[in-house]
């Protein structure tokens, strides 16, 4: 486990500010996703707030092995005030409403719909895979993240660092 947090710890300092010193995260402040109502959200809504986002889709076999970790991570950071937001990239609130309900999850989740793949990669992921996790401290900055499935100790450092 030691070693599952220090490589976290260094994939968080491999993505502090860019080059040119502005905000990787600005564009998703400007980005606007749908709920399971298929209302608009506009994501400067969570400006502000200690944030994990996990981008995943229904048909991603990764995605749904790591979506009961993930919820159990949430319960265990709730008293770090750390919203987690799943960002489903899927076009149809109806088929997401009845994944989340079997699976159980407890935290919102939300409809990345024409946007999603292009805030994937305005986040730093430019091969558009998934799962994509992307971890915003409280002023609004990108701090971590990570392509591919997170286990249980990186979501428990994911969350920490949120709270940085």
């Amino acid at each position: 486990m030691k070693y599952l947090l220090i490589g976290f710890a260094l994939l968080l300092a491999a993505c502090g500010r860019p080059a040119d010193g502005g905000n990787e995260a600005e564009g998703l402040w400007r980005s606007t996703v749908f709920d399971l109502a298929d209302r608009p959200v506009a994501m400067a809504e969570y400006r502000g707030r200690p944030l994990v986002i996990n981008f995943w889709a229904r048909w991603c076999p990764p995605c749904r092995d790591e979506i009961p970790d993930f919820i159990q991570a949430r319960e265990g950071a709730a008293a770090l005030g750390v919203e987690l937001l799943g960002v489903a990239i899927e076009d149809q609130a109806e088929p997401v409403r009845t994944f989340v309900k079997e699976y159980g999850m407890t935290y919102p989740v939300l409809l990345g719909k024409g946007e999603g793949l292009a805030l994937m990669a305005a986040l730093g992921n430019n091969q558009g895979g998934l799962p994509f996790t992307v971890v915003i401290d409280r002023r609004g900055e990108l701090v971590g993240r990570k392509l591919g499935r997170m286990s249980r100790s990186e979501m428990d450092a994911a969350f920490a660092a949120a709270v940085r």
